[in-house]
C-alpha cells in the first residue's frame, strides 16, 4: 500500500467508529466501550472481546442535561448525550475510571440513562507510588476481570493477560515510533492526520492498527526529511480532535510535532514493565509509571517540566493548552504549566474547546493571532 492508502484506512477508521462496531458485532464479537482515561484495555483483549474508546464528540446537549449541570465537563456530557440517543448500541458494557468528579457521577449516570449495558466501574488510587496503592489497583483490576467474564462467559486466563499485554506493548512501541517521525514529516503528516492516526487506534482491532501503523512507519522513514517552512507547536489537553480546529492550525501554516494529550501520547508513552508477580500486578504497576499527566497524581508537578523539555527537544516554537470546558483537574494544572512555560520562554496559546456544537470563529481568530506572535 502506498502512504495515501495507509492513511486513508487510518482516516476511515478514525471517523466512523459505529461502521466498525457493527462489522465486529457481525462477527459475532461482543464489544466493550473504555471511557477516559486509563482503562485496563488488556483484559478486554484478553477475553476475546473488542475494546472500543468512548470520548464523546461534537453533538447537541439535550437529554443529558436531566442528568448533568452545565457546568459539567463537556466529553461526559457528549458521552451521556450519545449513549442515550442510542450511539452505543450494541456494545456489551461501559468501563468507566472513576478518576475525577465528572465520571464519578457518570457511573450512576450512565447506569441510569443507557439501557442496554452493563457498567464497570473501578478507581485508580492516588498514591500510585507505593505497594500499598499497587495492590489496592490490584484487586480493582480483579473486579474488573469477573464482570467481563460473566459478559464473555470464560475465565480470563494469566496466559490470556500476559499475551494481551505483550500485544499492547508492541502497539505502544510502534505509536512511540510513529511519534517521533512525525516531526521529520510535516507536510505529509498533518495535524488532522496525525490526530487521525492515533485516534483511529482508539477503534481498530489492536493487531490490525498496529501493523497499519509499522507500515506507515516504514514508508515515512523511507521518504526524505522534509523541511516545513511553517511554525510548530506541542499541544496539551485531555483531547484535541476537532477536525475543524485541526484544520485551522494547518490553514495558519501550524504543524503539530509533540503533544501531551490524554487521548494521544499519553494513551501510549508508558509501556507495562516485566516486573510483578501477575498479569494484573503488571498492569498497575503501570499506573505508578505514568508521569507528566494531569489525572496522575503527581506532588512535585512534573507535567510543565516535561512538556518544556519535549518542547526544546522537536524544536516545537510555541505550545497550545488546549482546556476541555470544566475540565478541573486541567484548570488546576493550568497556572502550574504556564509558569514553567513562562520560564522557559515559550510562547503558549490558551484555548478553551468543548464537544457541543457551535461556532469556531473565536477560536480561528485566537489561531491566527498566535501564529502571527510566532513568526
Amino acid at each position: 500500500m502506498t502512504i495515501k492508502d495507509i492513511l486513508g484506512k487510518l482516516e476511515y477508521a478514525s471517523n466512523h467508529p459505529k461502521e466498525l462496531m457493527k462489522q465486529y458485532l457481525d462477527e459475532n464479537k461482543k464489544v466493550i466501550g473504555l471511557l477516559p482515561v486509563y482503562t485496563p484495555t488488556e483484559i478486554v483483549h484478553a477475553s476475546g472481546m473488542i475494546p472500543m474508546g468512548v470520548w464523546g464528540g461534537k453533538t447537541e446537549i439535550d437529554a443529558a442535561k436531566e442528568y448533568f449541570p452545565a457546568f459539567a465537563c463537556s466529553i461526559m456530557q457528549a458521552i451521556l448525550e450519545y449513549g442515550i440517543k442510542g450511539s452505543y448500541d450494541g456494545m456489551s458494557a461501559a468501563i468507566i475510571p472513576c478518576m475525577c468528579d465528572s465520571l464519578i457521577t457518570m457511573t450512576q449516570n450512565y447506569k441510569s440513562g443507557v439501557s442496554g449495558m452493563e457498567m464497570i466501574a473501578f478507581v485508580h488510587p492516588q498514591n500510585r507510588k507505593i505497594q500499598a496503592g499497587t495492590d489496592y489497583l490490584v484487586t480493582e483490576y480483579e473486579g474488573v476481570k469477573k464482570k467481563l467474564e460473566k459478559i464473555c462467559g470464560h475465565e480470563i486466563t494469566e496466559e490470556a493477560l500476559q499475551n494481551s499485554i505483550d500485544v499492547y506493548n508492541e502497539h505502544r512501541k510502534v505509536m512511540q515510533e510513529f511519534i517521533e517521525l512525525v516531526p521529520k514529516h510535516l507536510n505529509t503528516i498533518t495535524p488532522y492526520l496525525r490526530n487521525a492516526v492515533i485516534r483511529s487506534g482508539l477503534f481498530m482491532k489492536v493487531e490490525e492498527h498496529t501493523d497499519l501503523v509499522k507500515q506507515l512507519n516504514a514508508e515515512l522513514k523511507a521518504m526524505p526529511e522534509e523541511k516545513f517552512d511553517g511554525k510548530t507547536v506541542m499541544v496539551t489537553g485531555i483531547i484535541f480532535d476537532d477536525k475543524e480546529i485541526l484544520n485551522l492550525l494547518e490553514e495558519n501554516n501550524i504543524a503539530v510535532a509533540y503533544d501531551n494529550v490524554a487521548q494521544e501520547t499519553l494513551q501510549f508513552d508508558t509501556l507495562v514493565p516485566n516486573e510483578g508477580k501477575s498479569a494484573l500486578e503488571r498492569l498497575a504497576l503501570q499506573w505508578r509509571d505514568v508521569e507528566g499527566s494531569t489525572l496522575a497524581y503527581d506532588p512535585q508537578k512534573k507535567r510543565g517540566k516535561m512538556i518544556v523539555e519535549n518542547c526544546k527537544r522537536v524544536g516545537a516554537d510555541g505550545v497550545i493548552y488546549a482546556m476541555m470546558k470544566f475540565c478541573d483537574p486541567e484548570e488546576y494544572d493550568y497556572p502550574i504549566v504556564m509558569k514553567d512555560l513562562k520560564n522557559a520562554d515559550i510562547p503558549h496559546l490558551y484555548l478553551e474547546i468543548e464537544q457541543q456544537v457551535g461556532s469556531n470563529e473565536q477560536i480561528r481568530t485566537r489561531v491566527q493571532t498566535f501564529a502571527e506572535m510566532l513568526v
